[in-house]
């Protein structure tokens, strides 16, 4: 289905400001069940009820996969209306009832002015099986429709995921050709091989990205390989610079089907994640090939499989997947500026990207200047200092910064974070069951009370110069993730240390003029004598790495990634990436969590032909 035309969304939208009602004498319940059979009677004859009966005139929806093989979101009743009799009688959503921990509706206030009634439920297609949220709004005549509803396809009739009660036996007799085809150690060793046949997927990067999809596929059935050109699996993250710990909280980093331990710290260090992707792989009995690039790619669209060409401990192997899946990083080839002079400076010029070990390079007393003042720019900034050196850091423009002690904790996934907490399937339903528009509208006011929580903070970095940024609109950290993959900082001390001027910090819109052999020169003039310079700038969109590798051809045919589409969807990432069979896939843990999902029943669909139909 061609995208709707709506104008894209580049601002935030205006959320609607509910009548006041008397909380204390409603029964939420009854309303969302009594919402719930409406839908009901709609989906099984659409002249049953009056769909403007059910929605408000500006109404979502949004969809992943339950309706259409895609992702959509529809704005206005006319819209959603035009959606619904469009795909319903293919798709034959039914049996849409109340499902889930927390599924019993509740009374929620997002935002002063702004109350509605939520719920999650289940629901049947043709295809198979899915999970939705509601959320309802009173009129003014005291009545409750929808403002919002979610639609996402959970999983497939006849393709069940193989966990639980579906898992397998076990037992060698159970296995497909019993004792003649080994144990299950012969059976892993000669299936991790691919000597007699091709796996269905090629996964490009055992990171968290290939290792969920892998396992999302390899539950449903699908044969899958990961490719890896490191070493081990995790040295994508063990390989990074050595105070690195991640800024999410570890309740909402796990990976598909492993939870991570509960005696675990709250912030995970690098290399205790990059051992557990490791054992991941093997626990998950995923078939990795380490030390393993491509070497050449092509794509039959008359066969609809792809030609690899692929080189593993030196020696060149072919394989022929339907299906290619690129998980080499959601933040592409990271963007290495050049200036002129460069070659005549005497120091160390180096991306942030290469940033190992402030002790390595013995910076006591040496001049360090950082550009950039994301996440990695005031990171490694900190390790140069708490290692003796002395550290400029120059922003190139305003960076959104929150504190990981009173601002991070106000972020909805960091909500109700305890032993019991809502399980984590029904945290990733909800996560993603509001429109982005409306999210990112939402996080404005949620943006006003992180910035309130963190104002000493804020107030102090304004008083040595750094420029701050609170996203388009005001919205924050997520506008800044959804536009740019990145351009913010969660504070874990190095804006104290800017505060306090051990850091400096000096302003470089203007960016760099040249280097010689002792320094660079700024633009507008300034010259900063240098030891070490790091190049905190960035990457480049996800495809210039597919461009890289698989060349010109497939990259032209890949649209752009990240930011919101025409409809207010994030583009291309985990959606058809515009070359048939060709599937992007990246993001934080709790996202290629979630999103491993999708991707995989895209894949099996297509396999399926259910996408053709």
């Amino acid at each position: 289905m061609k995208p709707l035309s709506q104008p894209p969304y580049h601002h935030i939208i205006q959320l609607p400001t509910t009548p006041e009602v008397d909380l204390s004498s409603l029964h939420p319940v009854s309303i969302g069940q009594e919402w719930l059979s409406g839908l009901n009677s709609y989906l099984v004859d659409r002249s049953a009820v009056q769909l403007s009966q059910l929605f408000h005139e500006d109404c979502w929806w949004r969809d992943m996969l339950a309706l259409d093989w895609e992702f959509h979101t529809l704005q206005g009743f006319t819209r959603v209306r035009r959606y619904l009799e469009q795909h319903l009688p293919k798709a034959q959503l039914q049996n849409a009832h109340l499902y889930g921990a927390g599924a019993e509706p509740a009374i929620e206030t997002p935002q002063p002015g702004l109350t509605w009634i939520t719920a999650t439920f289940a629901f049947e297609t043709r295809a198979g099986h899915g999970r939705g949220v509601f959320y309802l709004t009173p009129t003014q005549d005291g009545d409750w429709k929808a403002y919002s509803v979610y639609t996402a396809l959970q999983g497939l009739r006849g393709v069940e995921e193989q966990v639980g009660l579906r898992r397998p036996f076990g037992t060698i007799d159970s296995m497909r050709g019993g004792i003649s085809q080994g144990n299950w150690l012969e059976r892993r060793q000669r299936d991790m091989e691919f000597n007699d046949t091709d796996p269905t997927v090629l996964i490009v990067g055992a990171g968290q990205a290939g290792l969920n999809l892998a396992v999302r596929l390899q539950t449903l059935g699908q044969s899958c390989l990961i490719v890896e050109k490191n070493y081990r699996v995790g040295d994508n993250w063990r390989q990074r610079y050595r105070t690195l710990i991640t800024h999410d909280h570890i309740e909402t980093c796990h990976l598909a089907h492993l939870p991570f331990p509960k005696t675990w710290p709250k912030y995970l260090p690098k290399d205790k994640l990059a051992d557990w992707l490791e054992s991941y792989a093997t626990i998950m009995e995923l078939n990795v090939w380490t030390q393993t690039e491509i070497k050449a790619a092509e794509y039959d669209q008359e066969r609809q499989q792809w030609t690899v060409s692929l080189v593993r401990d030196g020696v060149e192997r072919i394989l022929r997947p339907h299906h290619m899946a690129w998980c080499a990083g959601h933040l592409g080839l990271p963007l290495i500026p050049s200036f002129p002079g460069q070659s005549q400076f005497e120091g160390q010029l180096y991306h942030a990207s290469q940033h190992v070990d402030a002790r390595q390079l013995a910076p006591h007393g040496k001049k360090v200047v950082v550009v950039g003042t994301g996440n990695s720019g005031h990171d490694i900034a900190q390790d140069f200092y708490d290692h003796g050196a002395s550290v400029t850091m120059l922003q190139r423009g305003p960076t959104y910064v929150l504190t990981e002690k009173h601002g991070l904790p106000l972020l909805p996934e960091n909500h109700g974070i305890d032993d019991n907490r809502t399980p984590i399937e029904e945290q990733d339903i909800l996560s993603e069951s509001l429109p982005w528009p409306v999210t990112l509208a939402l996080c404005v006011d949620l943006t006003q009370r992180i910035s309130a929580a963190d104002e000493e903070v804020l107030r102090g970095l304004r008083a040595v110069g750094f420029q701050l940024d609170f996203g388009l609109d005001g919205a924050g950290l997520l506008r800044s993730l959804v536009t740019r993959g990145g351009g913010y900082y969660i504070d874990f001390g190095c804006s104290r240390l800017l505060i306090e001027g051990k850091i400096q910090l000096q302003h470089c819109a203007g960016g760099i003029a040249s280097f010689d052999t002792r320094g660079l020169h700024l633009a507008d003039g300034r010259y900063f004598a240098a030891d070490i310079v790091v190049l905190a700038t960035g990457y480049a969109n996800m495809r210039e790495s597919v461009r890289r590798t698989l060349g010109d051809l497939v990259a032209d045919q890949c649209k752009d990634v990240w930011d919101l589409d025409e409809e207010g969807e994030i583009q291309t990432i985990w959606r058809p990436s515009g070359h048939p069979n060709l599937w992007l896939m990246g993001g934080s843990l709790s996202l290629c969590r979630i999103y491993s999902r999708f991707i995989a029943l895209q894949i099996v669909a297509t396999e399926l032909g259910l996408m053709a139909q």
